[in-house]
């Protein structure tokens, strides 16, 4: 049951750019259906999201634009399976995330998922390889491996010779790129970014869509990046706006083309 009028998307491939392809597939990687989210507390009743449906491609770049408070950051916590929605449907690869357990939902994310933060929620006082390295530790990954893969990924991200350097010794963007392997490390098929530039200045927000790109290409990751900035956003194959709990293909922000 829809808990409002249901909000039809219909939108276009993006012209052609080989830092924005992506192989449109017949089987969806991620699939957002009627999603809705409502909170109650005491007898005031708010609608964050509102029959929101779409769909992640394997290897797409998407970005989702939208004010602060727009419902933005909800979402990416259904999608991920951090928390449950009031209706609707979340399938990653063909598994409903309505009837996994707890577990289940923590394998998913450990394996499949990658997640990077506005703030880098590094650990403080762990090395750049011992914090990339994590997720792997966690999956019970030999330490000897984990740690090999863990300079790969910084290498990748430009940071190889920063592995022995803790977070207080590196820059906002070190920190973020640090953040950004660390989501990579276990070669998630979706990495699902919540404002992962809001903290940095203008050329280090840059560079790192540039690398989003990149990796995008070189890895074939997916990626679903949130954000306020639509210059950035239009950086990436596909973009939607969140406006007042709804997604839609049209983006009506100031600045808009």
């Amino acid at each position: 049951m829809l808990c409002f009028p249901r909000f039809t998307l219909h939108g276009a491939l993006p012209p052609y750019n080989p830092l924005r392809l992506y192989a449109m597939s017949n089987s969806p990687l991620l699939q957002c259906r009627d999603l809705c989210k409502r909170y109650q507390e005491g007898s005031v009743q708010t609608d964050v999201l509102r029959n929101v449906t779409f769909d992640v491609q394997p290897g797409e770049l998407m970005a989702i634009v939208g004010s602060s408070g727009s419902g933005k950051s909800t979402l990416l916590h259904l999608l991920g399976g951090l928390d449950a929605p009031t209706s609707g449907e979340v399938v990653f690869d063909g598994r409903s995330l309505n009837g996994m357990s707890s577990s289940a939902k923590a394998e998913l994310r450990n394996r499949e998922l990658g997640f990077i933060y506005q703030f880098h929620h590094l650990l403080p006082d762990f090395t750049a390889l011992e914090n990339v390295a994590m997720p792997l530790l966690i999956g019970k990954v030999a330490k000897g491996e984990a740690q090999t893969r863990a300079r790969e990924m910084l290498a990748a991200v430009g940071l190889e010779h920063r592995a022995a350097h803790r977070p207080s010794e590196l820059s906002g963007g070190e920190r973020q790129r640090v953040a950004i392997a660390r989501a990579l490390v276990n070669r998630p098929r979706l990495v699902m970014a919540d404002e992962p530039t809001g903290n940095l200045d203008a050329r280090n927000a840059d560079a790192i869509f540039e690398l989003l790109g990149e990796l995008n290409v070189r890895q074939g990751t997916a990626f679903l990046v949130v954000t306020h900035d639509l210059h950035l956003a239009k950086r990436m194959s596909r973009q939607m706006e969140m406006r007042d709990g709804q997604l839609s293909d049209r983006i009506v922000l100031a600045g808009a083309v």
